[in-house]
This record gives C-alpha cells, sequence and structure tokens, in this order.
C-alpha cells in the first residue's frame, strides 16, 4: 500500500509529509520511507493560526474558513511529496486549535475533504474524538505505533516524542498492547520556541542546535517555581498542548523572565523540558532502558546532552538511529495508523489514554473506497 501520513504539531513550524510503502507483516508492518518533506506554513496563514489559538475563542466563521485554507495547505504538501505517485489513501490528524483531554475534548482542522479533492484519494482523519467519546484523553496516540515499530525482546523501550509538547511511550520488552504504557511529559519546544520569537522579535524562530541554552546559565530558582506546576503532579494518563503549556504558562513566570537574558532563558526552559522528561522516565521506566528521541528536539544536540547527563544509566539514542526517520516519525505513524482503520483493528489503547475499551480511531473520507479495501484485504491475506 502506498500511503501518505500528514502530520503538523503544536510547534507549527510546517507540515510534514510522508510517502511510505507499507505492507502487513504478521500482527506489524514493514515500511520504505520513499520521499519527506516539510512544508512551512505561508506566514499569514500561520498568524491567522496563531490567533484562533487559546486562550483566543474564534468565531465559527473564523473557524470554518480557517479549516477549510489549512486543508488546502495539507493537500498542497501532499501533493508535493506524492508527484506522480498513485497514492493509496493520505491519512493525518490535521492540526489541533483545541485539545482538553481530561474534559475528553479535542478539535483538529484542516478540511479532509478538501484534501480529498486535491490528492484524489481516500482520506483517513479525524482520530482523536472516537478515543474521547470512549472516555479517554484522545492523546497521544502515536504509543500504538512505537510499540509496533520499536518493540524489542532484548531490552524496555522509551520512545520519546520531543515536539512543541514532550511526550513518552513506555514499551516493555515483549510487551503486548496492555502492557504499553504512554502520555504527554509536559513541554518540548514550544517554551523555548515561544520565548526566542519574543526575545529577537521574530528575527529567530526557535534555538537552533540549542546554542542560545549551551551560553547560558540555568536559573534555579525559577526552574524550581515552573516545576511545582499541577501538571507535574499529575498521575499518567494525562495529555496537554498549548492551552496549559503555551502563552499562559509563560504569562504566569513573565517577571522571573523577564530578568533572565535570552540565552540564561533558553537554557532554564531547555532544563525544564529535560526535567520533566527525566522525572517521568525515573519514575516509571527501567534503569537501563533505551531512549528513542525523536522530533524537533532530537536536533538539538543541547537538549540530548541534557538528558544524557541526567538519566547516565539510559541508552539516548534519535529515531534515525533506531531506523526511522527523526523528523517524519509521526507522520509515518499516522500512516500506519490510517492502515488499521480500514482493517477495523483499533489502535485507541486504553493504558494510555484512560479509554474505557479500544477503540477504532479515524473517520474515513471515501475516494474509491471499494478497490482500496479490496487491495487492502489483498495484502493482508498474503502477509
Amino acid at each position: 500500500m502506498l500511503a501518505l501520513g500528514l502530520m503538523s504539531g503544536t510547534s507549527l513550524d510546517g507540515i510534514d509529509a510522508a510517502l511510505v510503502a507499507i505492507r502487513p507483516r504478521g500482527q506489524g508492518y514493514t515500511f520504505e520511507l520513499l520521499a519527506s518533506r516539510t512544508t512551512p506554513f505561508d506566514t499569514g496563514l500561520r498568524e491567522r493560526i496563531v490567533a484562533a489559538l487559546p486562550p483566543n475563542e474564534p468565531s465559527p466563521r473564523v473557524v470554518a474558513r480557517l479549516d477549510a485554507h489549512v486543508g488546502e495547505a495539507f493537500g498542497s504538501a501532499a501533493r508535493a511529496v506524492a508527484g506522480k505517485a498513485a497514492i493509496d489513501y493520505v491519512a493525518g490528524h490535521g492540526l489541533t486549535l483545541y485539545h482538553d483531554g481530561t474534559a475528553h475534548l479535542s478539535v483538529q482542522i484542516g478540511d479532509p475533504f478538501v484534501i480529498r479533492e486535491m490528492v484524489g484519494a481516500t482520506v483517513i482523519a479525524d482520530f482523536r474524538r472516537a478515543d474521547c467519546a470512549a472516555g479517554g484523553q484522545g492523546a497521544p496516540l502515536v504509543p500504538y505505533v512505537d510499540a509496533l515499530l520499536l518493540r524489542s525482546e532484548h531490552e524496555e523501550t522509551v520512545a520519546v516524542n520531543i515536539g512543541g509538547i514532550a511526550n513518552l511511550t513506555l514499551i516493555a520488552r515483549s510487551a503486548g498492547e496492555g502492557e504499553v504504557r504512554g502520555w504527554d511529559c509536559g513541554p518540548g519546544n514550544m517554551l523555548m520556541d515561544a520565548f526566542v520569537r519574543e526575545r529577537t522579535g521574530n528575527a529567530e524562530r526557535f534555538d537552533p542546535d540549542g546554542r542560545f541554552a549551551s551560553a547560558g546559565r540555568v536559573d534555579a530558582a525559577l526552574l524550581q517555581a515552573m516545576l511545582a506546576d499541577a501538571y507535574f503532579m499529575r498521575l499518567p494518563p494525562k495529555s496537554t498542548g498549548r492551552e496549559h503549556f503555551g502563552a499562559t504558562f509563560l504569562a504566569a513566570h513573565r517577571h522571573a523572565l523577564d530578568a533572565l537574558s535570552l540565552e540564561d532563558g533558553c537554557a532554564t526552559l531547555l532544563a525544564l523540558s529535560a526535567e520533566s522528561i527525566a522525572r517521568d522516565i525515573d519514575a516509571y521506566a527501567a534503569c537501563n532502558a533505551r531512549m528513542v528521541i525523536s522530533g524537533g528536539g532530537a536536533r538539538n544536540s543541547a537538549l540530548l546532552a541534557s538528558l544524557r547527563e541526567r538519566l547516565p544509566t539510559h541508552r539516548v539514542i534519535t529515531a534515525r538511529e533506531a531506523g526511522i526517520d527523526d523528523d517524519m516519525k509521526e507522520a509515518i505513524a499516522f500512516a500506519i495508523l490510517g492502515y488499521e482503520t480500514l482493517r477495523g483493528r483499533p489502535a485507541g489503547l486504553p493504558s494510555v489514554t484512560g479509554a474505557r475499551r479500544a477503540s477504532l480511531l479515524g473517520a474515513i473520507v471515501p475516494f474509491d473506497l471499494g478497490t482500496l479495501l479490496q487491495k487492502m484485504e489483498t495484502e493482508v491475506q498474503s502477509a
């Protein structure tokens, strides 16, 4: 099956599109990444997205227009990567406009019908709300795929994705589905990115390779004040987003941050991300696990160094070293989740989201669906 996975995370750095050849193998899959690209959002569209995010409360008209225009951006990103390839289906959860896991609410935009019109293929979208309807947090969803791709018979694995928000997946040796756990640890790159944009007047959008942080010193008092946030005290399952670790969080620590240089602020916010990840791993993982890092954080050598120093008994590697593209891991994951939807296999993990039951995720926007399902059935039977 030739699938196109789409992903846009809380960092709002663009749309990741991954063209993936997927084949069932036993209960899992093999895959080959054929092409990929991250397409930045047009400046005007990005500004409109930011203006619609919490704590702002856009009108239904604004949301409807944004849904269509974000769908066009996803469709363009998909076509650019697909080229002349005959895509079987597209899968992605869209762009999260609002998320409150404890209230079982999650809203994604990026009209899948617009994407279907532009790509000419079935689209699987809206992955979160089925889990929410079953009493779950609706996130994170990638732990299901982490277990399929990274499970090891020889060591415990901790998959850590560091995007705008950092989340982890605990995969015991030869773990079954019910033994996989995962949750959002807290901020990944989101606070650092926002601080850099603010301090540089948008001249810089992030701290490249952690250079600012490496030149600064951690403000220990501010770090402890931030770590006292109630979210870090909550037990899994839990999920979070910009609603908690966005503008309101920075505003709560505004006075202390304003007193810091760019470098010291970045160092302190990086330490917050590293420490919140490390504390969860200390609390829940075996002391000698393999840590597989993906997302933008995998390209931040200062953050990786901080994790290695904080967790010296663990083996920290990037997803690329484990055979998966660091930047495209989540786009690939949604391509695989789309296949599970077509197969009718539940991919929501109650052990991760707290749902009452495992849910069949995703809504199918069909394009020649009969041919697609027949092809899928043939592949599954020959696996």
